[in-house]
Parts: C-alpha cells; structure tokens; sequence
C-alpha cells in the first residue's frame, strides 16, 4: 500500500511541472528529457472565425443560389442551412479546349461529367457527397437503411467552416483549393485522355480561377487549366495541355418531375432505380423514360382537346458563333418539333431564339445551365450530336446543348452526290445550291434536337415503307423516306433515273408525332403507376402498324432494324442502290475533276464512294444468321424473336456473291485510280471484300444459325452457310477458271477467317450471348469444309493453265493443311 501511494506521489509530482512547465515557460528551450505536451485544442470561436474576420470589406460579393464572395484570389460560398442536404447537378463542361483532343469528337461545349451531389454538414466541415439514385426505398420503410448501408455514397471534397453568417443561418467554406486544383471528378482530362497525352500534373501557376458566377437556380464557375503533359494533341514543342472548364451546379426542383415509366415498345433515353419498397420478392427495377417537364397552362381547356401552351416551353438558343446564312435552318429545324408536340396537345412547346445581345444579357453563357444552346463548333470532325442533362431521380430533362461541328454538310454534300446523283441532277456538283444544303441542316437539327428531346434512334422506322414506294414521287413528298426522323435515313438511294418529283432528303414521320404524345402527353389526375393502361393502349392501338415500331440501334442481328437503310427488303434496295452507285462512279470525274482542275474532291468522293458501297453490302449481309424483333408483351401473342426466312438467307448468300464477292471492275477504274494514289489499288478492295466476308464468318452468327436448326430443320443452318459461302468464293474450281489477283486475295482471306473460326473463341458482348465454341458444332463443321476444299484443291491444282493460279491452289492447300494439322 505504502509502495502504491509513494508511485502515485511521485507520478503526480512529475505531472504538475511539465504542466505547468508547458504552460509558462513554452519559449523556452527543453531539455533533452522532457516530453513536449500536446498543444492544447483550438477552441471553436477561433477555428471559426467571425464573419467579418472571413468576409471583409473589400469582398466583392455576387448574390444567388449561394452567395459568392471574391477577396483578392480567393473565393467563398456561403451556403444557407435550408440548401443543405438538397439535390444538385453537378456538370462539368469544357468551355475551350486544344484542337484534336480526344480525336476531334470532343469539343467546346461538350460534357466531361454530370453528378447528383449534395452539401452536408458534418462537425466543423461542410462536405459534397456525390449522390446515387440507382438504389432507393421508401423513407418509411427499415429496409431504407439497409439500402442507405449497402450505397455508402463517396465524399468528393470536405471544406473546414470558416465562419456563420451574421444571423447564424449560412455557413461560409472556402472553395479556391476545390475549383483551383485538378480534381479529377470534375476535371476535363479523362484517365484514358491523360494516359494518351502522357499528363503529369497540373501546373498551380498556369491555373487559376477564371470567374465564379451566382443566379438564383444555378452556380457557374469557370476554371483555366493548364496541365504539364509530354504528347498534347497540338502545339507538341510546349509539352502543356491549356484548357476551360465551365463547372454548372444546379439545384433540382424541390418537387420534382412525376415520372413516366418507360416501355421498350416505345423508344426513350430513360434513368433506371431498384426500388426495395417493392412488395415483390425482389426488389423492383423502375425505368423511366427521360422528358422535358412540359405542363399545360390551362388544364381544363388541355382537358377538352384544346392546344394549350406549356407552363414553361422549351426554349434552345443559337449560338453567337453560328454564321447568319445557317441561322434559319437551324431555327427552322428546332421549331420542326413544334407540330409533334401539337399532336401531344401542346402548342409553341419549343422555341428557338437568336442568341441575346450584350445589352439584352451581359450574362448570358453557351455554358450557363440555364440555356439550351445549338453549339457551333469549329471542327474538321463531321457529325452532329444530341446530349442533354437530366435528374436522375425521375428522368425530367433540364437542359441540353445541341453540337454541330462546321465541317459537317461537307459529308451531307458528298453523300447527297454519291447516293442520290443517279436520279436527281441537283446532286451532280460539288457547289451544292444554300437551298439543298439548307433542307440538309435543317433536318440534322431536327434529328439532334429529337435526341435532346429523349428519343434515340429508331432503327426499324424505314422498314415500313415498301422499296417500290421510294420511286413514287407523290408517295415520297408526303412520307419522306422513312417513319420516322430519329432513323438513320439520310437520302433516298433507291430511286432511279427518269423517277418523277421525287423527295430525296428525309423529313418528320408519323412516328414522331406517335412518341413525342406517348411520352409527353399530359395525363390529367394519374399517378405513373395509374397512367401505365392508357400508355399501354395507346401502344395496342399502333402495335400492327409498322409506321410505329421502334427498332434499337443495339441491334447487330436484326435486318429491319439497320442503320442507314431504307425500305422493307434491303437486297432489293441494296439493288437499287449498287445500279445508281455504277452510274455515279463512271460520272464522278466529270462532276469533280473536270470542274475544278483537281484531284482532291475526286479522291475524297472516290473514297466515300466505297463507303457507301460497303453500306450497301453491309445491309444484306444482316440476313445471313438474321433475327427479326418484334418487342411485344405476352397479352399480344407470338414470339418476340424470329429466325430470318430460310429463302431470304440464301437470296442474301446468292446476292452477296454476284455483288460483293465478284471482282468490282466498275468501281477498279484506274484512270480514277492512278490519279488519286500512286499504290493500294488490290489492298483496297481486299481490304473491303475480307470485311464482309468476315461478318458472315463470325461466331455469333453461327451461334444463331445453330440455334435457328435447332427450333426447326426448316430454318437456314450453319452447315449450309459453309456450304454455299465455299462453292460460291471458290467457284473457279468447278471449271478450271484462272483466278484474278482480286479473287484470289479473297479466297486466302477465306482461309485465314476459316483458321480464325478453328483457333479463337468468342468473348462475351453486350450484343450477342456467349457460347462455349469449342463444345459447339463450330469447329467440326469448319474442319469438314476445309478438308472438302482441300481435297478439291487437290484434285485441280495440276488443271489449270495459270501460273498464278497454280501457285495460289498449291499455297492454299499448305495453309490448310497447317490449319487441320498445326506443327
């Protein structure tokens, strides 16, 4: 006990004098022995300051969702308690940037990131989190907090409170190191992108905060970056990447948006959720479709049939960059919209307006959240797209920016010459008259704009009008060439010379009218759930009609639901437009060079002009293994998935020979050729053949033929593909015939796909299902075919005339032989 208390004595002893050692004599030096206590906690009142210690006098202050104060180079946010906890998008875009980067298809105005977050307090910090709808369930229900445990969301960035507001009811946090630094959440320079242009880091003093700006729904802070990087895609002797991010953070609506539930007979981008409040013994997979938040103004009078403005239309700008002379197509292809929304009941549901003047908007941005812009980009790249921002949690668009890159109608011209040239003589010159080309923009817009509108493509919209139709000048003027504009239907390739008043450039179908009212049509008193029948009807009442199938792009296998088609029999469109193709082909220098004193439009068009070839093949190709989808629910009856007729595959086989397979002479027209390249005259075509030879080469397309002879033998079958594709690539064996260079190219491509189909496997794709090809009947029906054609070799190599020829029977029976017996 003595012991005990002396250690305590002496414990206690020891205690008080560094104490109070620490506490009065802290300047002092310490001996070697002593240990230095821990400097005592900051209490609150110091590590939060008071406001006016934070937000000075010489704050300039801007006043809005938050407010934001600027002092010298540093930036605060204050943020009232009641926005706390609420949802916000987050959207990173890149304001300018070098030319090339990410290969031409990334430009100003192009989104890098979009994410759900909220600004939560925890202790002394505010942090973002960055929020997830995918998992979601009632509130009310103990399941919400297992589901909250299981989607533990990230913390994208955690601020030290610097002070209260002066009422105590905002919170003011620093925010210069969050928009200053590289976080690569919000960063334009993707991992891929810095992997590619060997980035390093970013350069703190090349970069800064460009401005920060506060409205009453939306934040926008603009950033100028500039990255230390080894291969940046222009100006490589500077070894920097320099560009402007525009970051937007909006605040969603408090009430949001009643969603409606998608359905895959109808085609809508859509945003997708597992609801565990589901009754079911799973939980519940809810997909909406993604729509502006279009209401009527008066609903009564909506209710009696009448058109009825929307609460809030939606309004797209021009971009200030747009030429004047583009600017009416541009307008005149937004407002195309303007008669399928009446059809859902609304009337001036978009508008399209001149960008504000300086005096009418000195705020106004191409990158503000606040404006839809059609963005004109300064690009080589040629293409138009689409994007659009939505609320996650149910589908409700809230801004989009149509992208036109200035190079595009270059593509429209040469594909308006080369598919419509044959019948239609205002196609036949390189200066394509501002009238036509305008008929072109102005449908690309509309296209785009249905995207940011929330349809994707609708693949299956020209295979509802007859081929025969397309020649039909009175049938065309009314119908265009497709159902529907969200198709890939650029031109109409099928008409032919002496055809009269033909339409040739696309327009809006019956099917656009038909979605845009299923999907915002308003349903007066009906919860998504309640609204599904009258949805559902209005599907019912279209479902045999094939103006109103929607066809996904998605699909590889379906042949009335391909991109760049028209008609519902595209071997005898293909037909059509191969007979054009030649006449085009035999002209091309008389409408090019000949006007201009130069190769370069030639060679360009003589280019495309083998694309379009390939398109043409490419589209008969899909018959062979083809599946046709016919998306239904069980009350309709039938099956979903239907084998391609046994009749139209070998049409297709038998076509793809005379056409694809046959040495092209009339596209190998060398006083074309030889002036245009100076080699690659074989290769190119090789080139092309082997593309759609191996297409039919493939595993999945045999995996479905097995299939389709396995549901019935009167179902076209793998065996009979290698049957028919062999005898027709290898046709000169039947008659000793000499094989030209181009034959014979094709034929050892024939042999290398075969050794492909013998030594690869098939990896998993998000289009086709996976199957264990070695197991399957793959390998033995290829092995059969190659010892036939071996043995054929075999028996003609010695009976033929050609050197050439005897040489490439000889090689072709060595390289099947390595193929079935690999040393």
């Amino acid at each position: 006990m003595k012991k005990l208390c002396l250690l305590a004595l002496l414990f206690g002893g020891l205690l008080h004098p560094l104490n109070t050692h620490a506490q009065s004599t802290k300047n002092k030096k310490k001996s070697k022995n002593q240990v230095a206590a821990p400097a005592p906690e900051k209490k609150k009142e110091e590590a939060i300051k008071p406001y006016d210690k934070v937000i000075t006098k010489d704050a300039i202050t801007d006043e809005g969702l938050f407010k934001i104060h600027k002092i010298k180079d540093s930036y605060y946010f204050e943020i009232q308690d009641s926005l706390l906890n609420k949802d916000m998008l987050l959207v990173s875009r890149m304001a300018k940037l070098p030319s090339n980067l990410g290969g031409g298809y990334v430009n100003a105005g192009s989104k890098a990131n979009e994410q759900l977050i909220s600004w939560e307090r925890f202790q002394d910090k505010i942090l973002i989190k960055v929020k997830s709808y995918n998992a979601v369930a009632n509130d009310s229900l103990p399941i919400n907090i297992s589901v909250k445990a299981n989607n533990y969301e990230p913390t994208l960035y955690a601020f030290d409170i610097a002070a209260f507001s002066k009422d105590s009811s905002a919170v003011v946090i620093d925010v210069t190191k969050f928009y200053s630094t590289d976080v690569k959440a919000i960063s334009g320079l993707s991992a891929s992108l810095r992997e590619t242009y060997k980035v390093r880091n970013l350069d703190d003093s090349r970069s800064f905060i460009t401005s920060a700006k506060s409205f009453p729904l939306n934040i926008e802070i603009v950033q100028d970056f500039s990255y230390n990087a080894s291969k940046p895609p222009m100006l490589p002797e500077t070894e920097t990447i320099s560009l402007q991010m525009n970051q937007s953070m909006v605040l969603l609506p408090t009430t949001p948006m009643q969603p409606r539930l998608a359905d895959p007979r109808v085609g809508f981008f859509t945003v997708s959720q597992y609801d565990y409040s589901s009754e079911a013994l799973k939980s519940d997979e809810k997909t909406f479709i993604r729509r502006w938040r279009l209401e009527p103004k008066d609903r009564a009078a909506y209710n009696r049939g009448e058109l009825v403005e929307p609460i809030k239309p939606i309004i797209y700008y021009l971009d200030p960059a747009t030429p004047e002379k583009l600017r009416k197509y541009i307008k005149q292809g937004i407002e195309e919209w303007q008669k399928p929304f009446e059809t859902a009941g609304f009337k001036n549901a978009i508008i399209a307006k001149d960008p504000p003047t300086y005096e009418e908007d000195p705020e106004f941005s191409a990158e503000d959240i606040r404006y839809s812009v059609v963005r004109y980009v300064a690009s080589t790249t040629r293409n138009a797209v689409g994007p659009s921002v939505s609320d996650p949690r149910t589908g409700e668009i809230i801004e989009s920016d149509i992208i036109w890159y200035h190079n595009h109608l270059r593509s429209y011209r040469n594909r308006y010459m080369l598919e419509t040239g044959a019948a239609n003589p205002s196609a036949r010159t390189l200066d394509t008259s501002d009238e036509e080309i305008g008929k072109m923009m102005r449908m690309v817009i509309a296209h785009e704009v249905g995207h940011a509108l929330g349809f994707p493509h609708n693949m299956a919209a020209s295979h509802a009008y007859d081929v025969e139709s397309y020649r039909n000048g009175a049938f065309t003027q009314e119908h265009g060439i497709a159902a529907s504009l969200m198709d890939y239907a650029r031109y109409n390739y099928i008409a032919q010379p002496g055809d009269q008043n033909v339409r040739f450039i696309r327009q809006m179908g019956p099917y656009d009218h038909y979605v845009t009212n299923w999907g915002y049509r308003f349903v007066p008193g009906a919860t998504t759930e309640g609204e599904v029948p009258t949805l559902n009807q209005w599907i019912l009442d279209k479902a045999d009609d094939p103006r109103f199938k929607y066809g996904k792009q998605s699909s590889r296998f379906d042949p009335s639901s391909q991109t760049e088609d028209i008609g519902n029999n595209s071997i005898k469109a293909s037909t059509y437009g191969l007979k054009n193709l030649k006449y085009v082909a035999e002209q091309l220098p008389q409408w090019t060079s000949d006007q201009t004193n130069d190769y370069d439009d030639l060679k360009e068009l003589q280019g495309e002009l083998l694309g379009v070839w390939n398109r043409y093949i490419g589209h008969v190709t899909t018959h062979i293994g083809g599946v046709y989808e016919n998306t239904k629910r069980p009350n309709q009856g039938g099956v979903i998935y239907t084998a391609a007729p046994k009749t139209d595959q070998k049409a297709a086989m038998s076509w793809l020979h005379e056409n694809a397979f046959a040495t092209p002479t009339w596209m190998i027209n060398f006083k074309i050729l030889q002036n245009i390249d100076h080699t690659g005259y074989t290769e190119t075509f090789r080139s092309a053949q082997a593309r759609h030879l191996n297409s039919i080469l493939d595993f999945e397309v045999m995996g479905r033929l097995i299939d389709g002879a396995a549901i019935s033998t009167e179902n076209y079958s793998a065996l009979e593909l290698l049957q028919d594709l062999r005898k027709g690539i290898w046709k000169e064996l039947s008659g000793n015939q000499p094989v030209d260079v181009y034959r014979r190219n094709l034929q050892r491509a024939y042999i290398d796909r075969m050794a492909f189909l013998m030594t690869e496997e098939l990896k998993p794709s998000r289009w086709g299902a996976y199957y264990n090809v070695n197991q399957s009947d793959v390998r033995a029906l290829v092995r059969g075919e190659l010892n036939t054609l071996k043995n054929q070799l075999n028996s003609r190599k010695n009976l033929v005339a050609q050197t050439e020829t005897k040489y490439h029977y000889q090689d072709a029976i060595k390289r099947i032989e390595l193929i079935l017996d690999p040393r």
